[in-house]
């Protein structure tokens, strides 16, 4: 039986991605911050067998000691074949209004934190000589959105650390990866999103950008996030995983392509015209 590790899985990607593994058999270690919310496995829709294959450990990728105590219980496991790096939150909001010690909070979740689950996996998975990483990003780690730079930056991170990672421990037999969603209907947009008090302000300067902003991002059609809890599960069952990134969403290859391919100028004039014609 496999073991598969899942960091952020009391909702959206790491708690459907939970459920699908444990489906295929895997032995799953769901990870949170709030414990309470560890009863979403408990549901009568989940059978029996299911929730069986699902242990719940309490986890806070902020905390020293909340990691300090993970690191403990993984060195004790017999084999830890899968990481999946998904806890997260999204922070909006301008530059000018978002202070820094969120941009410093928002880096501790998606990126310090994130660095230091995968450094307690990684003797394990090299003794054994295999594993596999799956880091979850985001299309706002490949393409500069305004009004998210916060998160935007953290994805950025997260992307260039990944790449070293997996030059680094291809050799030992593990692999690395990320999943690149665009758009999909998990709360991390809506009730997960964080933004500072003064993007509500009606005399803030960018007070009729932002109404631009929010209309622009509610008209994106919001993909089935069980697509993506499916792609992160079929890599954790393949033997090797070949290839580094895998975008996924409506219109997010489109996208990447017409980054590489546009002049920058005509880039820039067309998201403007899309968020200036929305207000």
């Amino acid at each position: 039986m496999k073991t598969v590790v899942i960091t952020g899985a009391s909702s959206g990607f790491g708690y459907l991605t939970a459920l699908k593994c444990a489906e295929k058999g895997f032995r799953v270690i769901a990870t949170m911050r709030n414990m309470e919310k560890a009863s979403v496995f408990q549901s009568d829709r989940i059978t029996r067998e299911v929730r069986e294959r699902i242990e719940v450990w309490q986890l806070d990728v902020t905390k020293s000691f909340s990691i300090q105590e993970f690191n403990a219980r993984i060195q004790q496991l017999d084999r830890l074949d899968v990481l999946v790096n998904n806890a997260g939150f999204a922070l909006g909001g301008f530059v000018e209004q978002v202070p820094i010690d969120d941009y410093r909070r928002q880096f501790e979740t998606n990126f310090f934190g994130l660095v230091q689950v995968t450094q307690a996996v990684l003797p394990v998975m090299r003794r054994q000589k295999s594993g596999k990483i799956i880091n979850v990003s985001s299309v706002s780690g490949l393409i500069g959105f305004p009004g998210l730079s916060a998160y935007v930056s953290s994805k950025h991170a997260l992307e260039g650390f990944s790449e070293s990672l997996r030059f680094e421990v291809k050799p030992f037999g593990i692999d690395v990866a990320l999943v690149e969603p665009g758009s999909y209907q998990t709360n991390i947009w809506s009730t997960g999103m964080e933004v500072p008090d003064q993007i509500h302000d009606p005399d803030s300067p960018y007070s009729e950008y932002t109404k631009g902003l929010w209309k622009a991002l509610n008209r994106e059609s919001h993909g089935d996030p069980s697509h993506v809890a499916s792609l992160m599960t079929k890599l954790a069952s393949k033997d090797r995983v070949k290839k580094l990134r895998y975008p996924i969403g409506a219109g997010v290859r489109v996208n990447l392509l017409l980054k590489r391919i546009l002049p920058w100028s005509w880039l820039e004039k067309s998201v403007l015209k899309k968020l200036l014609e929305s207000y």
